[in-house]
């Protein structure tokens, strides 16, 4: 033994040593990884062929580990940390020979690389990474940010640090629209330091509120961070779960657990909203209570408003905060009171258990123990009272299938119970009053006629679907029976964008938030996965973008306008219609809808390709394509190259070694306490990508083998590796932001400006460990 310790605590040690020597040599990371694991496994290597490389194993020969075993002790809960007087025995740390071990290293390899990166389950997700990298660049490229800052500017410059506060909301905003920390950092870096600088704020706070709002792409979402984390959790909580279950003596996760032990990127994507929000809120109170202590280093600052139209505070309150508020709450509180509601007549052809939470109870009596505990006794009696339920009444344990009077029973039980106004009505028709009364309160002075005919439509939308409009009716009777109501509000809407328009916070901010309301809404509402969710954000910021140039060069933007609402129709009409032509029998109606989402399909398509043509024409498009393509290809040589140290940590006993120290302990939350201060301190010399794709794999089974709630531990993780953009001394956000501050601003200014935001992500780690619900409350309400 080298120094006393044991040999795979020396095969560690030279593993993170290669890695950091890799990180620091200058090469590239992506380079730099695989290098690390190559050197090492070589040093590892030619020490263990020496006999200089000893590991003392438990001696599972020796009478003390049977009598352990004998006792009803699990064989993998024995270790040396657990039960250091254990007799032990000396072997190499490679059983059988550093080349058996290379031979199993390459063929893992191959199927790693097939499972997570060429040909596995989630290389759709990962697809994701790519759109949502592209959506970012283009949107960064299309000056978006530069209207956002001014504008914002404007809003909360008055304030005392309004300027602080400014930047914080377009880092959020930012991060919600693109999700890439550097391209954030720089951007703002450009264009608010300057300002803040030379309007008398301090370097320091300058400095810190800059990189910690550009870091808020790491948990916003649509995150990079979090589909990278979110497809490599779910393969580590279900197998986790499923070694847990059965270490209980239970068949499967599903029996043990109770549902599936499953969870997805548009699960986390929900999950990371409220502590992304939250951080923001977090950064911007600091930003405004600095400003109250030190009003000197942040002074308030009017900035002339362009803006014609003057405004009173009581018609900004009634008609930006009070309507709005009365229009969301009043078709909420008509949904709780059954007037709005589904009206679809489908119903399941299958028996449903009493409990839709009912648990298995056909189980061993090992499990049923362990299920007892985990659920509670009540639970399981519940449980038992269902199936035995069910039984009597002739189904089988699980469900069997209804009869037809039962089918026509229950369609008749769903017949009335359905609300007379539909809840796609009521959305589409809520929007419409919502964008109204913001008309109306841009421009308070303009005659109210052209409004007024869009609320007659609104209102006469919502009679016809109560009169008319019934459950089991086709969509084209539908919209034939809501076209007079759709042409008022569609002329309506033409004057209320017009003069949305003239206003220069809505002209900079509706479009991309437009965009991503698409996506993000389309993610979180489970309209769709992750990656058509991309897509769509990606092509829209192509859109966008393309409209931007437009109107720089004094040209008609229409195309996009019109392709805009080509989708928005493509939308009303997949809903309402049936578009499958391959049916035995398709009805006239489905055909026009057909032909009509096909041409609006075909407008959006050729408005995408002249989007692409007036990019690449001002040069816009080759560089965005370049950047994509570079930073996809960087993700994804990482991914491959942590693939191989993996490998090389997992062929010594590595990775065995740390999770029988993990597990040694008994209580979870030391465990997953011990793995966070270990990962925060790691990001203060390793990049989430290292950290995501190293360090997780290998304390994965332990965190998400235990009881905690995966989306919580998933989005405690993200967090937290959002700190390694702000930690010293490798923080990435720190040299971008390095990079692009002015001569006055030194090395020193930016440290001492980001401490307090990084105690503040401390903080929020904190309120995320003692009231887990933040993460857990908008997946709980919104489903998957």
């Amino acid at each position: 033994m080298l120094f006393g310790l044991d040999g795979v605590e020396i095969g560690l040690i030279f593993v993170f040593l290669s890695l950091f020597a890799g990180i620091l040599s200058g090469f590239p990371v992506a380079f730099a990884i695989p290098g690390a694991g190559l050197i090492s496994f070589a040093v590892i290597a030619w020490l263990d062929a020496n006999g200089l490389l000893i590991h003392q194993a438990i001696d599972q020969g020796s009478q003390a580990y049977r009598d352990l075993v004998n006792s009803g002790v699990g064989r993998d809960t024995i270790s040396i940390f657990r039960y250091p007087d254990l007799p032990r025995v000396a072997q190499p740390v490679f059983e059988r020979g550093w080349e058996t071990a290379m031979d199993r290293n390459l063929s893992f390899i191959v199927n790693r690389m097939n499972e997570r990166v060429f040909a596995g389950q989630s290389i759709e997700t990962l697809l994701a990474v790519l759109m949502f990298v592209l959506m970012g660049i283009t949107l960064e490229r299309s000056k978006i940010a530069n209207d956002l800052l001014t504008t914002m500017a404007r809003v909360f410059g008055p304030l005392p640090g309004g300027l602080a506060v400014s930047v914080v909301v377009v880092g959020a905003f930012l991060a919600a629209s693109t999700g890439i920390v550097g391209a954030t950092v720089v951007t703002m870096g450009l264009l608010s330091l300057p300002t803040m600088l030379r309007n008398g704020y301090s370097a320091e706070l300058s400095t810190g509120v800059i990189a910690a709002s550009g870091t808020l792409g790491q948990i916003i979402p649509p995150s990079i961070v979090i589909v990278l984390l979110g497809t490599l959790a779910g393969d580590l909580y279900s197998a986790a779960q499923e070694t847990r279950a059965q270490n209980f003596g239970c068949t499967d996760a599903l029996t043990y657990l109770g549902r599936p032990a499953v969870v997805s990127v548009g699960t986390l994507f929900q999950a990371a909203l409220l502590p992304g929000i939250l951080l923001a809120g977090l950064y911007a109170a600091y930003a405004f209570g600095y400003a109250l202590f030190n009003p000197s280093k942040a002074p308030a600052v009017h900035i002339d408003d362009p803006d014609g139209e003057v405004i009173t505070r009581n018609e900004g309150l009634l008609w930006f905060l009070a309507v709005p508020v009365l229009i969301i709450g009043g078709l909420i509180g008509a949904g709780q009171a059954g007037l709005i509601g589904p009206q679809d007549l489908n119903v399941s052809s299958y028996t449903q258990v009493d409990r839709l939470d009912a648990l298995r109870t056909n189980v061993s009596p090992e499990c049923q123990e362990a299920m007892i505990e985990l659920h509670g006794q009540s639970r399981w009696d519940e449980s038992v009272a269902a199936r035995e339920a069910l039984a009597a009444a002739g189904g089988a344990e699980e469900t069997r299938e209804l009869t037809e009077d039962e089918m026509n029973a229950a369609v008749a039980d769903r017949l009335a119970s359905t609300a007379p106004i539909g809840s796609g009505v009521a959305t589409l028709f809520g929007l419409v009053l919502l964008s109204l009364a913001v008309a109306r309160g841009v421009k308070p002075s303009a005659p109210a006629a052209p409004l007024v005919v869009g609320l007659l439509g609104v209102v006469l939308a919502f009679v016809l679907d109560a009169v008319y409009i019934g459950p089991g009716m086709t969509g084209g009777t539908k919209v034939m029976i809501l076209l007079i109501p759709l042409a008022l509000c569609f002329w309506s809407l033409r004057h209320a964008a017009a003069r949305m328009a003239e206003n220069d916070l809505i002209r900079v901010v509706f479009p991309p938030l437009v965009l991503i309301i698409a996506v993000l809404g389309s993610i979180l509402g489970g309209v769709t996965n992750p990656t058509p969710a991309a897509a769509l954000g990606a092509g829209g910021a192509i859109m966008l973008a393309a409209y931007r140039k437009l109107k720089d060069e004094g040209n008609s933007g229409r195309i996009i306008v019109w392709a805009t609402i080509a989708l928005v129709a493509l939308i009303l009409v997949g809903i309402n219609f049936d578009l499958r032509m391959n049916q035995a029998v398709v009805t006239f109606e489905n055909r026009i809808g057909y032909v009509i989402a096909y041409a609006a399909y075909t407008l959006a398509a050729i408005a995408l390709i002249y989007a692409c043509i007036v990019l690449f024409r001002n040069g816009v498009l080759t560089p965005i394509v370049r950047e994509t393509a570079k930073v996809t290809s960087m993700v994804f040589t990482i991914l491959i190259g942590s693939q191989l140290l993996n490998l090389v940590v997992i062929s010594f006993g590595g990775e065995h070694y740390i999770q029988q120290f993990l597990r040694s302990f008994d209580n979870e939350f030391t465990v997953f306490l011990l793995v966070m201060l270990v990962l925060f301190v790691l990001g203060f010399v390793l990049d989430f990508l290292e950290i995501i794709y190293i360090v997780v794999p290998i304390v994965g089974p332990v965190i998400y083998g235990g009881s905690f709630d995966p989306k919580w531990v998933t989005i405690m993780i993200a967090v937290n590796l959002q700190t390694s953009f702000l930690t010293p001394p490798f923080g990435f956000a720190l040299f971008y932001l390095r990079g692009v501050a002015p001569p006055t601003v030194t090395t020193g200014h930016i440290y001492r400006g980001i401490m307090p935001f990084v105690i503040i992500q401390v903080v929020g780690l904190a309120l995320l460990w003692f009231a887990p619900g933040i993460v857990t409350i908008v997946p709980d309400l919104i489903g998957n």
